[in-house]
């Protein structure tokens, strides 16, 4: 049975890289005020570097973080919905476009600290492909760094794929919303994965139900330590 690993920051990094200055260039999804259970909320950690929004006539109105009632956000949800990959989650928050603005510090091969915009050096990008992991997508940025001598950074599209185990939450959680899709729990310290759940065509993504959670099979962990690529730590996950 293939393992499955929480891809996580080394708690004491080598490298100073940061992409506080950086943004995505299309904005985003707004948040949104839900009329069933009250929240206001943007909880999307997931971007998608390759959509350009520029073909849209409301383009503009996706430049500036803000809620809206839920149904104005459920229209410009569906108005990007053509533009991304089939069967992409969407939440409030779900960022567009090519990173731009400035880079500065250093950067790892493997560079996750901004959960929003995961970015990886081209060679290492180019090496993990050669290695045979799956799925990888890498997009070119638009970052200018005050440094001569940088490396080329991609930005990677991680998306949303599998459920934690309901044996790892909460037994008094609230209820996920039917109306707006929010869960209303902490990611918890330990993690169990839904073995179900779990996608089989690629070695990276995300957790469906946290985004903020990069999850990475053993495939890829094999891969990046032969290459000896820095910048991420690995911890094995139970399934069931």
């Amino acid at each position: 049975m293939t393992k499955f690993y929480w891809l996580q920051d080394p708690k004491e990094p080598r490298c100073t890289g940061d992409l506080s200055r950086a943004r995505h260039k299309w904005g985003g999804l707004p948040g949104l005020h839900c009329p069933e259970c009250k929240a206001t909320w943007a909880g999307s950690a997931t971007a998608f570097p390759g959509v350009d929004l520029s073909s849209l006539p409301e383009h503009k109105a996706f430049e500036e973080p803000r809620p809206e009632p839920f149904d104005e956000f459920v229209r410009l949800r569906e108005l990007v919905r053509p533009l991304v990959p089939p069967g992409a989650q969407l939440l409030p928050g779900a960022q567009f476009g090519p990173l731009v603005g400035t880079a500065t510090g250093t950067f790892s091969p493997l560079f996750f600290y901004f959960i929003e915009m995961p970015v990886m050096h081209r060679e290492a990008f180019d090496q993990l492909q050669a290695e045979g992991v799956r799925g990888l997508k890498g997009f070119p940025t638009e970052l200018r760094f005050r440094q001569k001598k940088h490396p080329e950074l991609l930005e990677l599209e991680v998306l949303p794929h599998g459920w934690l185990h309901v044996d790892c939450l909460p037994p008094d959680r609230p209820p996920k919303c039917m109306k707006c899709g929010r869960n209303g729990f902490r990611r918890p310290d330990d993690l169990i994965l839904d073995a179900a759940s779990l996608p089989e065509d690629r070695d990276l993504f995300r957790l469906t139900d946290v985004e903020s959670t990069f999850i990475c099979t053993e495939r890829f962990v094999d891969a990046v330590r032969r290459l000896e690529l820095d910048g991420v730590v690995f911890r094995e996950l139970p399934l069931r």
